[in-house]
């Protein structure tokens, strides 16, 4: 600040005002250098304060600054390598021979025994599924037994497995076009339903039976019945034509 003052000073006497035309200058411009250069370190100085409580306050905080983040690649990715070929614990269904388990089954019929016979070298018209139904210690099986002319329902047949690895009959319906199926733990029994002068083909309705395990045994828990429209599949007439888009 030794430059204002050197300055206020120029105004007393003549000689004073010529030393300042003299030398005034050099002593002006050494005064303003002098005021830069103080004003320099004091800039220098106190933006070296700033960044000094800037660094403390990151330190001392733990919040956002770089060094939460640490070093780049200081630590290594884990990666996770999918399995090419994943392990199932669900077991194998053990596989029966349907046929064998028909014919010497006491509660299947004479007749339904006598007909199963091969439709064309060994293929017997017999449809086995598998499923949870009963609870048992293996799935039960489902078996249906067919005409093999037309493939309609003669025989539907539910077997649970019990000690020693045998089989037990435990659920029997003998009519025409009846075939039972396993949906979500219940037995579905379908049952066609003829009155006089239906064809096979062309029933007059059906009746769809829900079966429930419960106390060792197949009880019914819901049945519906459908009318089939006896107008239909009456005559030999082909598509009929399509009207096309309706105009605009």
């Amino acid at each position: 600040m030794r430059g204002l003052t050197a300055s206020d000073d120029s105004d007393n006497g003549d000689s004073d005002r010529g030393g300042a035309e003299d030398g005034g200058g050099r002593g002006a411009t050494g005064g303003r250098g002098r005021f830069l250069t103080g004003w320099a370190a004091s800039t220098t100085t106190l933006v070296g304060l700033a960044a000094f409580g800037l660094l403390a306050v990151g330190c001392s905080t733990g919040g956002t600054g770089t060094r939460d983040e640490g070093p780049a690649g200081s630590q290594a990715v884990a990666k996770v390598t999918p399995s090419a070929d994943p392990t199932s614990t669900a077991k194998p269904t053990p596989r029966i021979d349907p046929v064998a388990l028909l014919k010497r089954d006491p509660k299947v019929s004479e007749r339904v025994r006598t007909d199963l016979k091969p439709c064309s070298g060994s293929e017997y018209p017999v449809d086995t599924s598998y499923g949870t139904m009963t609870g048992g210690p293996s799935a039960d099986v489902v078996v249906n037994v067919m005409t093999c002319g037309d493939s309609v329902g003669v025989g539907t047949y539910v077997y649970r497995q019990g000690g020693h690895g045998t089989y037990e009959n435990v659920f029997a319906m003998e009519q025409p076009a009846v075939y039972g199926t396993i949906d979500r733990g219940d037995l579905v029994v379908t049952a066609q339903v003829y009155e006089k002068k239906d064809s096979v083909a062309y029933p007059s309705g059906e009746e769809v039976i829900t079966y429930r395990w419960a106390d060792n045994r197949f009880s019914e828990h819901d049945r519906v019945h459908n009318d089939f429209n006896r107008a239909v599949g009456s005559g030999e007439a082909g598509l009929p034509e399509s009207a096309g888009p309706a105009g605009n």
